[in-house]
């Protein structure tokens, strides 16, 4: 089963116990991101990408400038430990590490959560690569994919599935990344770029390889 298959099958079951009128807030809110124009905003390939310096899940600074002196670096934008579609795309992001390996390419994951939770997405799921700590989406704004929930997802969040958001980022901006992936080379330019504007929707992990392989 393809990641995408499997994330369709997790959104029906995950929709076939809400209530029409929640499932409606949801995806107005995908069809309102998807009209603001986001996404002219997001960086493309020939982009030359920001640099950044991050703790991973352990408190270890990792910047982008030191792993690329080993080779390309894969970078995929996660929401948070409170979405089930981002864990399951690191899940099958993991089964790709190895292929990764062998073409010197280094996998990383950047999320605005406090390093607690990513230390626990990374212990629970026993992840083989980091989760970086981007606090207040600084490094996600720079890739152009930041977006501010609100009203009435924001409730929605809040006083019915009791997510909130602010304990795992530690700020009340309510402010998330688009999921997205990116390649960068050792020459710091963006080779490849996937992202969704929705949530639901992630480009599945192979494509990753013949890139890496054309480097």
């Amino acid at each position: 089963m393809t990641l995408q298959e499997s994330l369709a099958k997790l959104k029906a079951k995950i929709e076939s116990g809400l209530p029409d009128e929640y499932i409606k807030i949801m995806h107005q809110t995908t069809k309102g991101l998807k009209d603001s124009g986001i996404e002219n905003s997001i960086l493309k390939v020939g982009d030359f990408s920001p640099e950044f310096t991050l703790p991973n899940q352990n408190n270890e600074k990792i910047s982008l400038s030191d792993l690329l002196k080993k080779g390309p670096v894969i970078i995929t934008f996660y929401r948070g430990t409170w979405c089930p579609y981002c864990n399951t795309d690191l899940n099958y992001l993991k089964r790709y590490k190895p292929e990764f390996d062998a073409l010197n390419a280094h996998l990383i994951s950047i999320s605005p959560q406090i390093i607690k939770y990513n230390k626990q997405i990374v212990e629970r799921h026993k992840l083989n690569f980091d989760v970086l700590s981007d606090l207040g989406n600084v490094v996600a704004n720079k890739f152009g994919l930041t977006w501010q929930m609100k009203d009435p997802l924001k409730s929605l969040y809040t006083k019915t599935f009791d997510i909130q958001i602010p304990k795992y980022n530690g700020d009340d901006s309510w402010t998330l990344p688009i999921p997205a992936r990116f390649i960068i080379g050792t020459d710091k330019i963006i080779k490849y770029v996937e992202y969704s504007i929705d949530y639901t929707n992630r480009p599945n992990p192979d494509v990753l390889v013949p890139t890496l392989k054309k480097l």
